[in-house]
């Protein structure tokens, strides 16, 4: 048995990944790569079978952000050509949902853009919500910013299912990110999320300059924060932010970073996210070995593949998509 088999199998039985194996893991040889990403599958497989959980992006605000992220082409600081609108109407949210629900997409999210959401943009997607869910029946995700614990209750009594807000990078190098919010407001907005009841959705953006330690550490914290969905984005450098032209990563290195946020948690949602394509290039099928989650479609300000793709490597694969069905069954379980 190779070394990431007995890992996986020390995981399974409930021991924690410690720092010198999270290294070895980013460290893995990549002519070892097959190997890991067995044993990465075999957690997933114990936790998820082939199941592949499929999500889709709204961008329901666009730019008008105040805050100065270095890797957004929303921000305030960004220079990027981007189009910019304020909330989306109800009748365009509907649309976004039946086009979801049309391509058997489970997880609907609902993004804004800006530091939190005002009460009236609360309105507007409660509004909208309440009527996805009579509709299509969707599990939506709101990602709106920084929350208020009135406005998280307002959201989960819409029936608003998961809210998302990524953690981003580690306590250490946030602050080479972004100076405009602490480590520690994200870390309550998670929190508020799930006082109120809904679902924690929180990740990462890889390949901003960050350590190997500084992504095991944002791995780790994942874990303590309890999340019950993990997107990892690798960086898609947009040209006009303070990130542009930053290429560190590779499709291999990417495959080891999926295969770490396995490891370390291990029955968690595990999503490939943003830059998936520009990333991981032609190694994308591999990547599920250790995800169970991709968004299909565009995300916010960057292109994805044809949802077609998508849904052809999945087949490929041999994986079964998670149909609406099967996620309402899931949400009922856990309700």
């Amino acid at each position: 048995m190779n070394q990431w088999m007995e890992l996986a199998d020390r995981v399974l039985a409930g021991a924690e990944v410690t720092d010198e194996e999270a290294l070895s893991i980013l460290h893995c040889p990549d002519e070892d790569i097959l190997l890991l990403m067995h044993g990465a599958f075999h957690i997933r497989k114990h936790f998820y079978g082939k199941k592949v959980k499929l999500n889709m992006i709204m961008n329901a605000k666009s730019g008008l952000c105040p805050e100065n992220c270095g890797y957004c082409s929303q921000s305030a600081i960004s220079k990027a050509p981007i189009e910019s609108y304020r909330m989306v109407n109800k009748e365009t949210l509907l649309e976004g949902a039946k086009r979801a629900h049309d391509l058997n997409i489970g997880t609907y999210c609902i993004v804004a853009s800006g530091r939190g959401p005002s009460n009236r943009e609360v309105d507007q997607v409660v509004d909208a919500v309440q009527e996805i869910k009579e509709t299509y029946g969707l599990k939506v995700c709101a990602c709106l910013g920084l929350l208020k614990p009135e406005q998280a209750k307002r959201l989960k009594d819409a029936g608003v299912d998961r809210y998302n807000h990524n953690l981003n990078t580690s306590q250490r190098n946030h602050s080479n990110i972004t100076t405009s919010h602490t480590y520690d407001d994200r870390v309550s907005t998670v929190e508020i999320a799930k006082e109120s009841g809904l679902s924690p959705c929180s990740g990462a953006i890889i390949g901003m300059k960050e350590t190997k330690q500084d992504v095991i550490d944002i791995a780790k914290s994942l874990k303590a924060l309890d999340a019950d969905s993990i997107p990892v984005n690798f960086l898609h450098a947009i040209d006009g932010t303070p990130l542009e032209g930053v290429n560190e990563l590779n499709p291999l290195y990417c495959l080891k970073v999926l295969a770490l946020f396995r490891f370390i948690n291990p029955s968690k949602e595990i999503r490939i996210s943003g830059g998936r394509e520009v990333n991981l290039r032609s190694l994308q099928p591999l990547g599920l070995y250790a995800a169970n989650s991709i968004f299909v479609g565009d995300y916010l300000t960057t292109a994805g593949q044809e949802e077609t793709e998508d849904h052809k490597m999945l087949s490929d694969l041999g994986f079964e998509v998670e149909s609406v069905e099967e996620m309402k069954a899931s949400l009922s379980a856990k309700s």
